[in-house]
C-alpha cells in the first residue's frame, strides 16, 4: 500500500525553494512506492515575494509550531543558525518523534552530539547530507560508504565563497575586497560575509566530517580557524610564480595524539586536484587504511544540488533507512582529544615586507637558521608604489612551534616593515 509521506518545510529561503520547486516537478516524489507531499510551511515572511505559489499550502508564523504539528510526518529544517527559531524546531520535532532532515551545518556542528542523543532516544532519523558540499554526497560517503574503513584525514575545499573569490583574485588580478564587492552582487556572498570569509562555515562542515569519520562528537569549539580576509593578491601572484595556487582548505586529520581540525588558505601545487578546483564547486580528500585516498568533486551550493540532497534524505526516511547519526550510538560519543597546531608539522610559505637595503635577506636567513628553519626556495619581486620589497620563502617541513617563534624574532628586526605572512603548504 503506497504511503503519502506528509513534509512541513521551515524556511523559503534558496534552498527550501529549490526543495519545493523539486517535489512539485517529481509530482510529490515518490520513491519506493511512497510518496511526499508538502502540508506546512514557515518562514520569517510570508509575503516575500517568491517563485513558486505558497498560497494553497498551510502556514506556520512560528517554526516551532510546525515541528510539533500532527499533521505532518518529516520535518525539513532550513531556517539556519547554531540556535534560536532553528534549534528550537528541530528539538520540538525529535521529540514529538519525527524524523529530521537538515542543511543546518552551525545547528549540527555545535549541538550534534545532543540532538543525535534525543533522535536516538525517540528512534528517529536525524539527517544533514545538504549540510555538507551541498549537492555532493559527502556525509554519505563518509558515513555510509567508508562505514568499515579506518578512515585517517579528511581535507578539502569546503566553501564556495571563499573558493570563488579565490579564484577570481586570481584570474582578473583585482583585489580582496573588489571581488568580495562582485560576489555578494551576484550572490555568492552574504551581505555581511563573516561567515564564508572569515573561515567560519567550512570549520563547522570540517567539524561535522571528522565527527564522522572518527565517531566522536562535533567539537566545533575545537577547530582552529583562519580565513581568507588577509589573503592578499601579492600572495596569490607569488604563490603562482612558485608553482602554487591559495585555496581555503579544511581538514581533520586523526593521530595517536589525537584530532586536529583546521581551516586555514594553504598554498596547493598547481598539478594537484584541489587547485584545479575552480570558481563556486567543492572538492575533498579521504584517506584511509584501505581505501588509499578517495577524491570528490562537486557542486556545493545551490538550490538545485542542495534541495536533492535534502531530497535524498527525504527518500532514506521514506525506505525506513536508519543508522547512528556520527557512526556509533549516541550515549557513546565523546569528543576528539583536541592536538595543540603547534606540534603539527608542514612546510611554509613566508611573504615579508622590508626596506630596500644592504643586509636585509642575510638578517632575515640567519635568523632563520638559528630557529632551526631550512629554507627551501627564495622570490623576490618588486612592487611598484610599495613601501618596501616583498620577499617570499618557502620552508622544508618544520614543526609550527618553531616557525611561528623565527617569525616572531624577524618580525622585530629593524629592517621589517610588517609581520610575515605564513600560510601551510599542502602535501603533494
Amino acid at each position: 500500500m503506497t504511503r503519502t509521506w506528509r513534509i512541513g518545510v521551515a524556511g523559503l529561503g534558496t534552498v527550501g525553494a529549490g526543495l519545493l520547486s523539486f517535489l512539485a516537478e517529481k509530482d510529490g516524489f515518490a520513491p519506493q512506492g511512497g510518496k511526499a507531499v508538502v502540508t506546512g510551511v514557515s518562514a520569517r515572511s510570508r509575503s516575500r515575494p517568491r517563485p513558486f505559489d505558497i498560497s494553497g499550502l498551510p502556514w506556520f508564523d512560528d517554526p516551532v509550531a510546525l515541528a510539533a504539528s500532527p499533521d505532518i510526518d518529516i520535518f525539513v529544517e532550513l531556517v539556519g543558525g547554531s540556535d534560536g527559531p532553528a534549534k528550537a524546531a528541530v528539538e520540538a520535532a525529535l521529540k514529538a518523534g519525527k524524523p529530521v532532515i537538515t542543511a543546518n551545518k552551525a545547528l549540527i556542528a555545535v549541538h550534534g552530539a545532543a540532538l543525535a542523543g534525543l533522535a536516538e532516544a525517540q528512534g528517529v532519523p536525524l539527517l544533514f547530507e545538504a549540510a555538507v558540499m551541498g549537492g555532493t554526497p559527502a556525509v554519505k560517503v563518509v558515513r555510509e560508504s567508508l562505514v568499515g574503513e579506518e578512515i585517517h584525514s579528511v581535507a578539502g575545499i569546503l566553501n564556495g565563497t571563499c573558493n570563488y573569490i579565490l579564484s577570481a583574485m586570481e584570474s582578473s588580478g583585482r583585489s580582496f575586497e573588489e571581488v568580495l564587492a562582485e560576489a555578494q552582487r551576484l550572490g555568492y556572498a552574504e551581505s555581511d560575509p563573516t561567515m564564508d570569509v572569515g573561515g567560519f562555515d567550512a570549520a563547522h562542515k570540517i567539524s561535522i566530517l571528522a565527527a564522522l569519520a572518527f565517531g566522536c562528537a562535533p567539537s566545533f569549539a575545537a577547530a582552529e580557524i583562519e580565513g581568507i580576509d588577509q589573503v592578499a593578491l601579492l600572495d596569490i601572484q607569488m604563490a603562482k610564480d612558485l608553482g602554487y595556487r591559495i585555496k581555503l582548505i579544511a581538514s581533520a586529520e586523526r593521530s595517536d595524539a589525537g584530532v586536529l581540525v583546521r581551516v586555514h588558505p594553504t598554498l596547493v601545487a598547481l598539478n594537484h586536484p584541489l587547485a584545479q578546483t575552480g570558481g563556486v564547486l567543492n572538492a575533498m580528500f579521504i584517506e584511509g587504511s584501505r581505501i588509499g585516498r578517495i577524491f570528490i568533486q562537486g557542486p556545493g551550493a545551490g538550490a538545485g544540488p542542495t534541495a536533492a540532497a535534502v531530497a535524498a534524505d527525504i527518500a532514506d526516511v521514506m525506505t525506513g533507512a536508519q543508522r547512528p547519526v556520527f557512526q556509533r550510538p549516541a550515549l557513546e560519543l565523546k569528543p576528539f582529544t583536541p592536538v595543540d597546531p603547534a606540534r603539527s608539522t608542514s612546510r611554509a610559505y613566508l611573504r615579508f615586507l622590508v626596506k630596500d637595503e644592504p643586509g636585509v635577506i642575510a638578517a632575515v636567513s640567519e635568523t632563520l637558521a638559528e630557529a632551526g628553519v631550512s629554507i627551501e626556495s627564495f622570490l623576490q619581486k618588486p612592487v611598484d608604489g610599495s613601501d618596501g620589497v616583498p620577499i617570499v620563502l618557502t620552508t622544508h617541513a618544520v614543526a609550527e612551534s618553531v616557525l611561528t617563534a623565527a617569525i616572531d624574532r624577524i618580525a622585530d628586526l629593524s629592517s621589517v616593515l610588517d609581520r610575515p605572512r605564513l600560510m601551510r603548504i599542502a602535501r603533494s
